[in-house]
């Protein structure tokens, strides 16, 4: 360490002569802190024989090559501080008016050692309202010497970021509205709390919700470009968010039978608005890719939410039922799960122009931090979502595509990930929790998929150079392999 970081570092200890005891207990952190890279001033190391011990206590306080002062606070400091006794006293009269009219705050801080009988710290009459770092508990000694070095050095845990840009739904153009907001709140209210009324709350939000999507409709014109798209998707942001809470809500708090049909057929509902809606005869191969991306995006959270949750039971319905959409053109008019995420044609372009592996994946991880799950749940949903639908192709079942997993091309970024639910998976019942959900009954169901891949009859997502090991991510070698 050089000089002057030293110096920036130099802390002067503050304490009161106790016990043995606990001047041992001071000189052991004074020690700790030296060893840290620390400059510790303290008077069993600085203060000689004939020196003025008040002198010398006061000079430090006062002194600006002391950048830090620790006030190590026992009963008996406490006493002597309020009292203003002694040594203590003095630097307490020194350090109240430091405290209370100097704008930088930060030069003091209380260092708990010791607790009342009652387990209030002690701490003088001057600090009452100010932070303090407890090491007076042994279990949480490691924790808070941490969080003194970190003030030391100013070097705190949480960084705030750099200030964003504002939500595009926030901007004072007014946007699209689902006039959701009444009974979504009603809705959530009835789930959390029980109340009898809450499938019917629940379904006028979900009739609410699909019905006025429409309102989200956009008609591209001629020049226009992928930015309308993003602000329209932008704009629906707020309305994501309840839903995801919605989602979240009925994993905890429901079990009922009826829950399954219900979120079934809301998405259902939403599936159609992906499509060219009878009322218009002519459109772009844009025009619907806003709704592509929503309830894309919808569909992945409503299936992390209840994994997240291990409601495995519901995704299995989910990914096991059909969906109807009325179309001519599908045998029997309907779909399978894998029609939820559909090729966006616009992204194209702007992955293109911005230089971007996939526009569409940058999206879903950014609006993931406003969303209450983080990003590798999204991850481990879309995964999931893959592997169910590559199963069902080479079933025969899925007659029409499988699935991209979009968000999986962040799968290498900070390091390879683990996803929970195949880590657990390594105990032969929680397999057999999971097995449904991906449409198998055994461990050797597997085997299939896997040689499919190796002779290239079944395509494993690549962005350029980056892709990822379906066998890896299942945790296929440990799965089902423990009582």
């Amino acid at each position: 360490m050089s000089k002057e970081e030293s110096q920036n570092t130099k802390l002067f200890i503050s304490y009161s002569w106790s016990s043995e005891q606990h001047e041992a207990w001071v000189l052991r952190l004074a020690t700790a802190l030296q060893e840290s890279g620390v400059e510790v001033v303290l008077d069993k190391w600085d203060l000689r024989e004939g020196h003025d011990a008040h002198k010398f206590m006061e000079q430090m306080v006062a002194s600006a090559d002391i950048k830090k002062v620790a006030l190590i606070c026992d009963k008996n400091y406490i006493e002597k501080a309020n009292q203003r006794a002694g040594g203590v006293g003095i630097e307490t009269q020194i350090i109240t008016p430091e405290i209370y009219q100097k704008e930088d705050q930060n030069k003091f801080v209380a260092v708990v050692s010791e607790r009342d009988e009652a387990g209030n710290p002690y701490l003088p009459i001057y600090y009452k309202s100010r932070i303090f770092i407890d090491l007076s508990n042994d279990d949480l000694y490691a924790k808070n010497f941490e969080q003194l070095l970190r003030w030391v050095f100013d070097k705190p845990l949480y960084i705030k970021p750099p200030l964003g840009d504002k939500p595009a739904f926030l901007s004072e153009k007014v946007g699209p509205s689902l006039e959701t907001t009444a009974v979504y709140k009603r809705a959530l209210d009835a789930i959390r709390f029980d109340r009898s009324n809450w499938s019917g709350a629940l379904r006028e939000y979900f009739d609410r919700f699909s019905q006025n999507l429409e309102n989200f409709r956009i008609a591209l014109q001629s020049g226009d470009t992928d930015e309308k798209i993003v602000e329209n998707i932008d704009q629906f942001l707020p309305y994501r968010n309840e839903a995801i809470e919605i989602f979240l809500a009925l994993s905890q708090h429901k079990k009922d039978a009826e829950l399954n049909q219900l979120l079934h057929r809301f998405l259902e509902k939403l599936l159609m608005y992906m499509e060219r809606p009878d009322h218009i005869t002519t459109s772009t191969s844009w025009d619907f890719d806003n709704f592509k991306f929503i309830v894309h995006e919808l569909f992945l959270y409503a299936i992390a939410s209840f994994l997240k949750y291990e409601r495995y039971e519901v995704v299995s319905y989910l990914l096991g039922q059909d969906y109807f959409i009325g179309k001519p053109n599908q045998e029997n008019g309907m779909v399978p799960f894998s029609e939820f995420r559909k090729y966006m044609e616009s992204f194209r372009g702007r992955d293109q122009r911005l230089r971007r592996l996939s526009s569409r994946a940058d999206l879903l991880e950014n609006r993931s931090k406003t969303s209450g799950l983080e990003f590798i749940q999204l991850m481990q949903a879309d995964f999931t979502l893959y592997i169910r639908a590559s199963i069902e192709v080479l079933k025969g079942q899925n007659l029409y595509r499988g699935w991209w997993p979009e968000t999986l091309l962040y799968y290498g970024y900070g390091g390879s990930k683990v996803f929970e639910i195949y880590a657990r998976a390594q105990s032969k019942e929680y397999f057999k929790r999971v097995a449904p959900v991906l449409g198998v009954s055994k461990k050797e169901d597997f085997q299939a998929l896997f040689n499919a891949i190796n002779t290239e009859k079944l395509r494993v997502p690549r962005w350029e150079f980056d892709s990822f090991d379906p066998k890896e991510l299942l945790c296929y070698e440990k799965v089902a392999t423990k009582e």
